[in-house]
């Protein structure tokens, strides 16, 4: 098995509290991630896919459709957005790290099955010192 990683970047805003709860219980949990003027971040995400090379290219995927594939399903909708407000596909969630790396797995597994390959992970580093690694259900 072989394994093959495209890196992506995106700039995005994000505020993470629940409606539900108080400011002091949004502050007390999330910190100054619920801040109210919102704040954003210059991700880093990283797309792992699995599966054997290809006799014909000898590509388990073409590393360049797997870059358009990313950034049509995943960046031009969160790329300078705020992750609250403007990505219908993370609506009525909180627009944590772990949700984001959730819903960009979803929109890109079935997609990726069409490229006779299998998604492996999804790396998403919201700072250089914190990030998420998601390897579906």
């Amino acid at each position: 098995m072989i394994y093959v990683t495209r890196k992506e970047h995106f700039n995005a805003a994000h505020k993470v509290y629940r409606p539900d709860w108080t400011d002091e219980k949004n502050q007390a949990v999330f910190g100054k991630c619920a801040n109210p003027n919102w704040h954003g971040h210059n991700y880093d995400l990283f797309v792992t896919v699995k599966g054997m090379p290809s006799a014909e290219t000898g590509f388990v995927m073409d590393i360049k459709q797997l870059s358009n594939l990313i950034n049509d399903e995943v960046i031009k909708h969160i790329d300078h957005k705020n992750l609250n407000l403007d990505v219908p596909f993370l609506k009525d969630k909180i627009p944590s790290t772990e949700n984001l790396a959730i819903a960009i797995w979803q929109r890109l597994f079935d997609k990726i099955a069409q490229h006779n390959c299998t998604l492996h992970a999804i790396k998403l580093y919201e700072t250089e010192r914190n990030f998420v690694e998601y390897f579906g259900n």
